[in-house]
Order: C-alpha cells, then sequence, then structure tokens
C-alpha cells in the first residue's frame, strides 16, 4: 500500500494486514537454532574425543614440568638468571623472574608452548575437522541437515578457535596454580622495570592469553583449508603439523629475512610487549593483523574448496 493510500484511509476501518509468510519467521528462527545446535554438537564431540582430553592433559604439563624444573634449579638460593630485563620478552627473560613471583611462570609457559605445542595442538583439531568427517563417512549425512556446507564450515572454524582459547587458557591456569604453589606472589617488575600490581599483573596475563589464542587464528584457517583438500585425518593433520614446522625453520633462516615478516609465526612472541610500561603497541598490531590476514586468504580458500567439493563419503 502506498503512503496516499494511507493517508487516505486514516478515519476508514483498517483492514487486517495481510499476515506474513508463514514460513519465513519460523524459518529464519529453524535456522538460527540450527546453527547453534550445530556448534554445540561440533563443541561436545571434539572436546569429548580422548585425542582432544590428551592434547589439552599435554598442555596442562608443560607449565608443571617448566616450574619444577625451575624450582629444583635454583633449590640451593640461586636465580634463574638476571632480572626481567633483557632478551626481548622471550622465555629466557620471563624464567628469570619466576622465582621472584610466580605469575611469571604464565608467560613462560606461553612464550614455552606457543612456538610448537600449542600449533600443533591446533593443526592437528584444525587438519582433522572436515577430513576427519570424510574418512569416517559422516560428511554427507552432516550435509544432508539444511545448515548447508557454508555454515558447516563456519560451524567447525568456530570450534577450532575456541580449542584455541580453551587451550590456551589450559596453559595459563595450569601455569598459575603452579606459579602460586612454588613461588611467592605479589607484585611484579614489567621488562621495563617499573612494578605494577599483583591484580594489574594477572589482568595482563589474561590479555596476553587473549593475544596467544588470537595469534592461532591463522594456523586454525591453514588447517581448515588442508582439511578440505584430502578426505584422510591422518593426511591433513600430517600436512598441517608439517607445514607449521618448516615455516619455523624458514623463520629462523638469516637469508629469508625479506619474507619472514609475513610468516604467520614471526610476529607470535610480540605479547611480551603487554609487559612492558607503556606498553608497546606495533609489533602486536603487525601480529592480529597478520594473522587477520591469514584467516581472510586460508578462511575464503577453504570456503571455495569445499562448496565444490564433490562429497563422496
Amino acid at each position: 500500500m502506498s503512503r496516499a493510500d494511507t493517508v487516505d484511509d486514516r478515519n476508514r476501518t483498517p483492514a487486517p494486514a495481510p499476515a506474513p509468510a508463514p514460513t519465513q519467521a519460523p524459518a529464519r528462527t529453524a535456522n538460527w537454532t540450527w546453527t547453534f545446535g550445530l556448534l554445540r554438537s561440533e563443541l561436545l564431540t571434539t572436546f569429548r574425543r580422548w585425542r582432544t582430553l590428551a592434547l589439552l592433559g599435554v598442555l596442562a604439563a608443560v607449565p608443571v614440568l617448566v616450574g619444577i624444573a625451575v624450582k629444583i634449579e635454583t633449590s640451593d638460593g640461586s636465580s634463574g638468571g638476571p632480572g626481567g630485563g633483557g632478551g626481548g620478552g622471550e622465555g629466557p627473560a620471563f624464567i628469570s623472574q619466576v622465582t621472584n613471583n610466580g605469575l611469571f611462570l604464565v608467560f613462560t609457559a606461553l612464550a614455552v608452548t606457543l612456538p610448537f605445542f600449542l600449533p600443533m595442538a591446533i593443526g592437528v583439531i584444525a587438519g582433522d575437522s572436515i577430513a576427519g568427517e570424510s574418512n569416517a563417512g559422516t560428511l554427507r549425512y552432516l550435509l544432508v541437515a539444511p545448515a548447508g556446507r557454508t555454515r558447516l564450515l563456519l560451524a567447525k572454524y568456530a570450534t577450532v578457535m575456541i580449542f584455541c582459547l580453551v587451550a590456551t587458557l589450559v596453559v595459563a591456569v595450569s601455569a598459575l596454580t603452579v606459579g602460586a604453589l612454588l613461588f611467592p606472589l605479589g607484585d611484579l617488575t614489567t621488562i621495563s622495570g617499573t612494578r605494577i600490581g599483583f591484580g594489574d599483573g594477572l589482568l595482563r596475563a589474561l590479555l596476553i592469553a587473549l593475544v596467544v589464542a588470537a595469534s592461532l587464528t591463522g594456523v586454525a584457517a591453514l588447517g581448515l583449508f588442508v582439511s578440505t583438500l584430502t578426505s584422510s585425518g591422518i593426511a591433513a593433520m600430517a600436512t598441517t603439523v608439517g607445514l607449521l614446522i618448516t615455516v619455523q625453520i624458514l623463520d629462523q633462516i638469516p637469508q629469508l629475512h625479506a619474507l619472514q615478516p609475513y610468516f604467520f609465526s614471526h610476529h607470535w612472541l610480540s605479547f611480551a610487549d603487554l609487559m612492558r610500561e607503556p606498553v608497546y603497541w606495533d609489533d602486536l598490531e603487525k601480529n592480529l593483523g597478520l594473522q587477520a590476514l591469514y584467516a581472510a586468504v586460508f578462511g575464503s580458500a577453504a570456503w571455495a574448496r569445499f562448496t565444490t567439493k564433490d562429497i563422496t563419503a
């Protein structure tokens, strides 16, 4: 009905408005319900697998081993090293402060697990996300449901990203628990030499954990793309982990310094800049921007491959 018709009919008994299409709103609600149901199902399936629990167990054990090693090394009263002012904020610089404040074990554990353990776990989960379903013969049945390929792919990627966050928090919580049991807690000294309160230190530890989880989005998208290329979950996991190791090796070759800033792992340890006063944001922004670029490129490649793939299993 036009606006003029509406003005002319103001004094008339209004005719009942046409009813909306009977299936439009319910269909939209059903689609959202199915999407969240699919994500919930993917999360339950992923976190109930023994493989996932084993990966989380290994990640939780790393801070325990590091904390015990530092405790044994310093049991005679010696210091683990000079104060945390050098080393560009990498693992050894954090280790030197663990005996003074157990909160530094969180930063040390994340610095130790980020180069290999965390991305390896993400690569296993992401690589198996699509290829594992195809290998088990369940992918066709998932696609019969009304969610469609795009929503299924988004649910898979969201599941991998939630695993990134959970895995990072497992490392952080384990390190904080071990640090509190073995070492004193209190105010801490930043890499810049200034002192901040324990509450501020906890907040920065949480922020660092979130940055570390976000640093794995590129690996997650890469693993998801590899998973769409094969029907073998083992092959997809091995390929993703192999690419991860290859990139890590290439990132250490001096002759490739011109290419290294574009490797997804190059700025991973920039999270240490959050322990400076004031915080250095340049490398953090480069890292997060690079991860977003990798996620966009390989996420789009995974979507293009998966939506045109002939599903036979």
